[in-house]
């Protein structure tokens, strides 16, 4: 899909506010609300907006605790690498999972309430799995940036 400057300012705008109505849109991008309504529902329908959602403060929910945890894997090949991906959709404090490049098979970015809980995680969920043979953990003392968007212009 080719996006025109348009496209880009609505992009834009809805990672800032998801929620944004399209009369808002408009006065935003300087487009009509159904011009704005109609290139969105284009934007939705070639996939580039994949949905919407809520930005939630984990830590006034309770979950003051993030770590980022590195894996490896004790070996290699599809059929143990499709369980330990079971193993991360199954847990819901693992927020995201990346399987990366370098020293690590993975890197989990992990939310729990608290140190007790974290260590709960990975001693009693993390560390038996089959397929885990290294675990290297690094608590998040402060967060610098996090910014989910992508940069559309």
């Amino acid at each position: 899909m080719n996006l025109d400057s348009f496209d880009i300012a609505i992009l834009a705008a809805l990672q800032r506010d998801g929620a944004m109505t399209n009369a808002a849109l408009s006065e935003v991008v300087n487009l009509s609300a159904s011009q704005c309504s109609r290139r969105r529902a284009a934007l939705e329908q070639a996939g580039v907006i994949s949905g919407y959602s809520a930005r939630l403060n984990a830590a006034k929910l309770g979950y003051g605790m993030r770590a980022i945890i590195r894996v490896n894997l004790s070996s290699h090949g599809q059929s143990k690498e499709d369980d330990f991906a079971r193993f991360v959709a199954s847990h819901p404090q693992i927020r995201s999972a990346f399987s990366v490049s370098g020293d690590a098979d993975y890197v989990l970015d992990v939310r729990t309430r608290d140190l007790d809980a974290f260590a709960e995680f990975v001693h009693r969920q993390l560390l038996p799995h089959p397929q885990v043979s290294q675990v290297r953990s690094e608590i998040v003392l402060k967060t610098l940036k996090d910014d989910r968007g992508i940069a559309v212009s």
